[in-house]
């Protein structure tokens, strides 16, 4: 095995061409540069320098051993460095669900990531209910989740109210059976507007299923099918069903867990007030 230690004496040795100077730049004796080059090429079992000039010269293999040591230390100091910054600095987990204020959301994140350069924010989007399986199973620190029944560990939580969507341009509403733009299976709001369809005994398909807010509000837009949707997305091309019974219960909540940081509970308090803000309360 190679010595980072001994190979960081040779490289030294071949800058500075001086056992002295290159003693000086590692802080260490002259006669301990020595034996750890000695040290070196005894393990390797050839000459690494040639003493005989006045000049201290590498050796054909000592030329060739340099190109590596260089590549050798580069990536120890590379990888001591990253592993000692994550020691010290951590790691801020955040989770949050693919449909939430995207546009307001993200530069807050990105400027917290900016200026917060004490931990490194590691951001998952996803789908709600596995977002909260995976906090509770302790993947995230933090997480904004949308739930119906909010849990009692949950720090805060805001309504956030849904309505039937239609497209202005194109209705899908008139159509028999009538068409649905859904989120993917275990997504929000899906099993609410399939149980109240079937309540109402209306005849539906599922014309368009995605993971992705804007995919299905773009498809509710072309009169691909209706939707329930958070009120604060509705867009111009849009219309509201009014025929509909409203669906009422779902929030948006954030959970954080104790011992966050002075980092960790900053970004704590600004998510707050980003829902605060989004939910149209007062803090």
């Amino acid at each position: 095995m190679l010595d980072h230690l001994l190979l960081r004496s040779f490289v030294a040795v071949a800058d500075c061409a001086n056992f002295t100077r290159a003693a000086e730049r590692l802080h260490l004796t002259q006669s301990t540069v020595s034996q750890q080059i000695r040290r070196l090429e005894d393990n390797l079992g050839c000459r690494l320098l040639d003493r005989s000039a006045r000049q201290i010269l590498m050796t054909a293999e000592g030329e060739q051993l340099c190109s590596y040591a260089r590549r050798i230390l580069a990536l120890h100091d590379e990888a001591e460095d990253v592993l000692r910054n994550q020691q010290i600095q951590g790691v801020l987990r955040l989770g949050v669900p693919e449909d939430f204020a995207a546009e307001r959301l993200m530069p807050l994140l990105a400027d917290f990531a900016d200026t917060q350069t004490s931990v490194r924010l590691e951001v998952s989007s996803g789908l709600s209910p596995e977002l909260l399986r995976q906090y509770r199973e302790g993947e995230f620190d933090l997480l904004l989740s949308k739930q119906m029944n909010p849990g009692n560990d949950c720090l805060a939580a805001w309504p956030e109210p849904l309505c039937w969507v239609d497209s202005r341009h194109s209705p899908a509403w008139p159509r028999e059976p009538l068409a649905l733009a859904v989120f993917a299976p275990g997504g929000l709001y899906r099993q609410e507007m399939l149980q109240t369809l079937e309540m109402q005994a209306r005849n539906w398909r599922i014309s368009y299923s995605s993971a992705s807010l804007a995919s299905v509000c773009a498809a509710v837009a072309a009169g691909l099918g209706i939707s329930l949707l958070p009120r604060r997305v509705l867009q111009a091309e849009h219309q509201v069903i009014d025929s509909l019974p409203a669906i009422e219960g779902m929030h948006l909540v954030l959970y954080a867990r104790p011992n966050l940081g002075q980092a960790g509970t900053l970004l704590k308090e600004r998510l707050y007030h980003l829902c605060q803000e989004q939910s149209g309360m007062q803090p």
